[in-house]
């Protein structure tokens, strides 16, 4: 199985690159894992909410293969601690499936198309954070769950 996430726009803080690059260097000694960058939408003063989210979700969906497991990243998604998370890439690992797709989605969420394509919504948690600092997050939290997995101290239960 690979692991691929989609995000849109790129990151324009160097410490967030920095130690996003270190978590997805530790991670591929686990998985193929990648981070598919989708450039920001330009013009987007004179889109509504509904257009970007429309035309981001074009771009998302424009990324998937037929048989790509595809999970958001979603305020409305169910929360894991990191133990439950590590179960549930093991289940996804288990399930024979060739790659699952985590999606962070723009500022405005994402549109219909893209939900409906959707095997699963997550949430990291109830608050609100910057899609910068998300990315970093989950590739911690992925890298965190393949460690439980192997039952290595990163992670003290």
């Amino acid at each position: 199985m690979t692991i691929k996430l989609i995000a849109i726009g790129k990151t324009d803080n160097k410490e967030l690159e920095t130690l996003i690059k270190a978590y997805t260097k530790r991670l591929g000694f686990y998985i193929n894992f990648s981070l598919d960058l989708i450039p920001d939408i330009k013009n987007t003063k004179s889109l509504s909410e509904a257009q970007q989210k429309q035309k981001e979700g074009e771009l998302i969906l424009g990324k998937l293969k037929a048989t790509d497991i595809l999970i958001l990243f979603d305020e409305n998604g169910k929360q894991f601690d990191s133990i439950s998370f590590s179960n549930y890439l093991q289940k996804h690992m288990n399930s024979g499936i060739k790659q699952l797709v985590f999606v962070i989605g723009g500022p405005y969420g994402f549109s219909e198309e893209v939900y409906k394509k959707a095997n699963g919504k997550v949430s990291l948690s109830k608050m609100t954070f910057s899609h910068q600092m998300i990315r970093l997050f989950i590739i911690e939290q992925l890298y965190r769950g393949f460690t439980i997995l192997r039952n290595e101290p990163y992670h003290h239960r």
